[in-house]
């Protein structure tokens, strides 16, 4: 029997709107490197969305490759990039940020965000180190909208996040891999435009959110950074797509008609009913999320039980022998396999 996959939310193709456009468009000749119609267009619907009509927008294959290009552009040579300990760069990203010379330079997270105390703290003792010419210069903060486990930051923890870094110099970068789920989810206070007026640099994810690929990085002051040879840089990395349109032509999808967050939406709302059939059997979480990553703690017995039929990540031991898993929804995930599933855990013994 073929398990039922909740391992996260790129495991099927792409939105029919998607593909839709895709095969109406293919015979269509267009120039590289997106310097096409539908890439353009893509890019003014982003600015419209953002509130940004003078922002630059770039779109690139994925999120490590997005995130190497942003950290490496933005920073100098003996800068590194803070993040907390379980940020996408510091865990599974292979080192590429570390590849290109910039440190990842780790702090405590609580529940997977970035506290603006703790940032505070950090750069109050480097800058007051008389040594600290000797050591790799902070440069820049690194934050995901939605965390790594799924949690949010408000307006006000990020905006306090961006004090500091006005404070002290720093850049502020927004992984938005998973930005749909977090401006769309009912716990949020921020919408892009929000989150465009607080950072330096933010991508709006489309891998994670019905694309076949794609993210489109978005500097919504560009004349406050540093873009100098970003194209050359992105070229030089392998992320310069001659066919360019391929992603440009999702994001005019994604962006004409709500599809994105209708997309979105969709995965929020399914894993709240997975949220809601383990709080009702008196299942604990890791941590309580409010979008489509959710982080239940297994007993064993429980944990065979639903892996034999379901497929999901384990996440990482806790006490007792219990289990930290994660079931992920997604933009397709449908009724029947949530009601498959929520009727499992409503069999489970406590």
């Amino acid at each position: 029997m073929q398990k039922v996959k909740f391992e996260t939310d790129y495991q099927e193709g792409a939105s029919p709107e998607i593909l839709a456009l895709l095969e109406s468009s293919n015979l269509e000749q267009a120039s590289g490197y997106g310097e096409d119609p539908h890439t353009s267009r893509a890019k003014e619907l982003i600015r419209r969305e953002t509130g940004r009509p003078e922002s630059a927008v770039y779109f690139m294959a994925g999120g490590t490759q997005t995130n190497t290009a942003v950290i490496k552009q933005l920073l100098s040579p003996c800068e590194g990039v803070i993040s907390v300990s379980t940020g996408h760069i510091s865990v599974h990203e292979s080192g590429a940020i570390e590849s290109t010379g910039h440190k990842v330079i780790t702090l405590p997270g609580h529940d997977g965000l970035l506290d603006a105390d703790d940032l505070r703290e950090y750069m109050a003792a480097f800058t007051a180190d008389p040594t600290n010419e000797h050591m790799v210069q902070p440069g820049m903060v690194y934050v995901s909208y939605s965390s790594e486990l799924g949690t949010l930051y408000t307006k006000q923890t990020l905006s306090d996040i961006k004090k500091v870094c006005g404070d002290y110099g720093l850049r502020l970068f927004v992984d938005g891999a998973r930005i749909g789920a977090a401006v769309t989810s009912e716990a949020s206070d921020m919408d892009m435009r929000d989150i465009a007026g607080l950072c330096d640099a933010f991508y709006i994810g489309g891998t994670k959110n019905g694309a076949l690929l794609g993210e489109a990085v978005v500097f919504p002051k560009p004349e406050t950074v540093n873009l100098r040879h970003f194209t050359t840089l992105i070229k030089q990395q392998g992320g310069l797509l001659a066919k360019g349109r391929l992603i440009g032509i999702q994001f005019e999808a994604l962006f004409t008609d709500g599809l994105y967050y209708r997309n979105a939406r969709h995965a929020n709302s399914q894993a709240m009913k997975i949220k809601r059939a383990f709080t009702e059997k008196g299942i604990p979480f890791l941590v309580d999320s409010p979008t489509n990553q959710q982080f239940p703690i297994l007993t064993q017995s429980q944990h065979e039980i639903l892996s034999a039929k379901f497929s999901y990540e384990t996440w990482q031991p806790m006490d007792n022998g219990r289990l930290a898993v994660r079931f992920c929804t997604s933009w397709a995930t449908t009724d029947e396999a949530i009601d498959a599933l929520t009727d499992t855990i409503g069999k489970l013994q406590a």
